[in-house]
């Protein structure tokens, strides 16, 4: 476990997925990385760098931004869908690591990395713990590194805990946290279904510069 607690998070945040690993690994690689992030494509690390997805599900973004050149951490609680990332993605050097947020202690993998992504994550998390996760994001990433965070709305699948958790909320308490939004953006369901749409943000810290100033 990562750390004294998380198990009741684990419980939580991850409530339903192990259940369904087997329809969701399909599900998830029926889309592409570029589907998904393709509205914050040209923000994400040129050259080789060091990214932390959260909740990487079944690897499919980790493995296509190791495709890119980048060292990539992948870091999912559910056992379920961390095999089948691992079966799916075998021949891609993706870290494996088993955490969650809040807490996300990364005893395996330490270190500040240039680049955070959070796909379908923030929204399991109540507002207590996505105080407590903002500043734990903050402090992993580097001078000038990126948060990306896709939220979904709409109806809550049966069994799955999650929050209605805005784009706005997200903005301000990044900002709470010395991270400024740099793009906001909405789109449908790329699996279309009723009534569910996403939210993107990308949130960055300060460069060195401006933290001296």
């Amino acid at each position: 476990m990562a750390a004294d607690g998380d198990s009741t998070d684990r419980a939580r945040g991850t409530a339903g997925y192990a259940r369904a690993a087997d329809a969701l690994a399909v599900q998830y690689e029926e889309v592409t990385f570029g589907e998904v992030h393709c509205d914050v494509l040209g923000l994400v690390p040129s050259g080789p760098a060091r990214i932390l997805d959260v909740g990487a599900g079944t690897g499919r973004d980790a493995a296509a931004l190791v495709a890119l050149g980048h060292s990539v951490v992948a870091v999912e609680p559910t056992t379920e869908l961390r095999v089948h990332g691992q079966r799916i993605h075998a021949g891609s050097a993706i870290d494996w690591v088993d955490d969650v947020l809040p807490g996300l202690t990364l005893n395996q993998c330490p270190g500040r990395f240039d680049a955070v992504f959070a796909t379908g994550v923030w929204m399991h998390l109540n507002a207590e713990e996505r105080g407590h996760a903002m500043a734990r994001i903050a402090a992993l990433l580097m001078p000038g590194g990126r948060f990306f965070v896709n939220l979904r709305h709409g109806p809550v699948p049966e069994g799955r805990h999650m929050f209605d958790v805005s784009a706005a909320e997200t903005a301000e308490l990044g900002a709470a946290h010395g991270l400024r939004t740099v793009l906001s953006s909405e789109r449908s369901d790329l699996h279309g279904r009723d009534g569910v749409r996403w939210s993107t943000l990308v949130l960055q810290a300060k460069n060195a510069r401006r933290a001296l100033d």
